[in-house]
């Protein structure tokens, strides 16, 4: 038993850990609670840690679901891919709907165009029926619905 480090040790530690990872990039409260777990930081001392971050709001779910909703649809992502990311964090249902209300469906089907057109155009010479089969995988990879996918390759493969 004297090796055992003492709750306040094993609290400072969890302090220090908590504050490195933030200091490096958002994180939810979830993916934080995880490292803990990792660090082997007891949860009796972890999940209070963890809520007094929250009160303090080092920790903010929301913030975080909204950063990550601006920097995955900057990376030609659907909101569906964006959501179950968001989800596999940890991050509540709730706060992913509305994070993912910012995301207006006219400006997801005008960037589904963009990337169609782009992609289209750098597969240069292969046959129409490749072209379509390659834009539509990689448009659907990126989370966009069938319907839209079908849409959007209409419009580009009829110009060419």
């Amino acid at each position: 038993m004297a090796n055992e480090p003492s709750n306040e040790k094993l609290e400072k530690r969890a302090r220090n850990v908590l504050l490195f990872q933030l200091s490096r990039s958002m994180k939810t409260k979830k993916q934080l609670a995880i490292i803990l777990e990792k660090r082997e930081i007891p949860a009796e001392i972890a999940l209070p840690l963890l809520d007094r971050f929250e009160e303090v709001s080092l920790i903010d779910d929301q913030a975080f679901a909204y950063s990550y909703v601006r920097s995955r649809v900057e990376r030609g992502k659907s909101a569906r891919i964006i959501g179950r990311e968001l989800s596999q964090k940890g991050v509540p249902k709730a706060m992913i709907e509305v994070a993912l209300a910012e995301i207006d469906p006219e400006d997801e089907a005008e960037m589904a165009l963009q990337l169609a057109r782009s992609r289209w155009e750098r597969l240069g010479a292969l046959e129409k029926d490749a072209k379509y089969r390659r834009v539509s995988g990689f448009l659907m990879r990126r989370g966009f619905s069938s319907g839209l996918v079908s849409s959007v390759l209409r419009d580009v493969s009829s110009r060419g």
